[in-house]
């Protein structure tokens, strides 16, 4: 067991090594982003800087989120598009960077009309993922939060509008809402129809975020409000099973709990029935993915970012637990809460065990890691230093 000092300094050595490998410092011609590994590593950047006031984490923070804008809101270079992905010029397009979506930075072109659909392929194509675009949402609001700029979370809020546009829709019949997985750069159709188990719920927390970060923090009168949004969002999560054996969408439950108790702390909407659903449903995963065996496995049979995001969602449960109950209006259903709490905590020395395998040398030469260099190294950042994502 490492002590903080150690783990502090080896989590920024990931980093750097990072910014290294992907053209952000030294900066590149061709950056490699990627933008769920980016928004974690925004987030990892402004931890760090707000751990040891190091101003060149802040400014690594402030060069990512420039580079993922003009790299991942532009169309590819191998694309016979070019300029900002949303069609708008070259000035307007630089004020709002956000406006049609980010790509999600992957090897292959996307899909064309005339290309049959390939599931194997398919995970190597561009496009834009809704999930992927709530963790960028994220990130621009932390940015704001840091560095006490209100434009990052305007930023957000702009992309939160825009994805919900684009990924929501009416079934043919009618009824509740849905939202496509996947879609194209341009927005106008959808890759994968299918819907993402947590794609509702992440949106309703995110929007949430953003909202109370404006208003709150800055002062600011989002006009229009997410209001809607929000609306659409919770219709979708309602009766919705939340529940997985993926050590990657457990811990995403147990991030969401954090940051909806935090919120009520603060003064935002209370989600009491959502948090005991996201807990309970937590527990389950846990129970499902520990009595599975994958953690006895050699390196090359487990994914390093799958488990680095349960063990950061693991992080905030200490924090979670102090939200909670520090916060009347959860005392309705504080034991509930309690007691599910009580059981997390059992779960919790998962985090270390997780760290060390994955510090050890030897599983760091697993084609499961060296594939997925990148985000492995940003996310066990992440995971050993979780307060610049989580906020706490």
């Amino acid at each position: 067991m490492m002590n903080r000092i150690a783990t502090t300094a080896l989590a920024k050595e990931l980093m750097q090594d990072f910014a290294g490998l992907t053209g952000l410092d030294p900066a590149g011609s061709r950056p490699q982003r990627y933008l769920w590994t980016d928004a974690f590593a925004v987030c990892n950047y402004l931890g760090l800087f707000e751990k040891t006031g190091n101003a060149a984490c802040r400014e690594l923070a402030l060069r990512l989120v420039d580079q993922v804008h003009h790299t991942l809101g532009r169309h590819r270079d191998d694309d016979a598009r070019t300029g900002w992905i949303s069609g708008l010029s070259q000035i307007e397009g630089e004020r709002h960077p956000t406006a049609g979506g980010l790509r999600i930075g992957k090897s292959l072109p996307e899909r064309g009309t005339d290309v049959p659909y390939d599931e194997q392929r398919e995970w190597d194509r561009d496009g834009q993922y809704y999930h992927y675009l709530t963790k960028w949402m994220h990130a621009l609001n932390r940015m704001s939060r840091v560095t006490g700029n209100p434009e990052y979370v305007l930023w957000a809020i702009e992309l939160a509008r825009t994805a919900h546009a684009r990924f929501t829709y009416l079934p043919p019949d009618g009824g509740q809402k849905r939202m496509y997985w996947k879609m194209s750069i341009d927005l106008t159709r959808p890759l994968l129809p299918s819907m993402g188990q947590h794609d509702p719920l992440d949106g309703l927390v995110t929007y949430n975020e953003l909202q109370l970060t404006a208003t709150r923090d800055f002062g600011l009168v989002v006009q229009p409000t997410l209001a809607q949004e929000m609306a659409d969002m919770t219709g979708m999560c309602r009766g919705m099973r939340m529940a997985t054996d993926d050590p990657l969408g457990t811990g995403g439950l147990l991030c969401d709990a954090s940051i909806i108790a935090h919120m009520t702390e603060v003064g935002g909407p209370v989600y009491t029935g959502l948090l005991e659903t996201l807990l309970g449903s937590a527990l389950a995963g846990l129970d499902s993915f520990t009595s599975s065996g994958s953690l006895e496995l050699p390196a090359r049979y487990r994914i390093a970012f799958r488990e680095f995001g349960l063990s950061i969602g693991l992080a905030g449960i200490e924090n979670l637990s102090v939200s909670i109950g520090k916060n009347p209006d959860l005392s309705g259903r504080a034991d509930s809460l309690h007691e599910r709490l009580q059981a997390l905590h059992e779960y919790v020395p998962l985090k270390e065990q997780i760290e060390g395998f994955w510090l050890e040398g030897k599983n760091r030469e697993a084609g499961t890691w060296t594939e997925h260099r990148g985000i492995n190294m940003v996310m066990l950042a992440t995971s050993l230093e979780p307060g610049g994502f989580l906020g706490i």
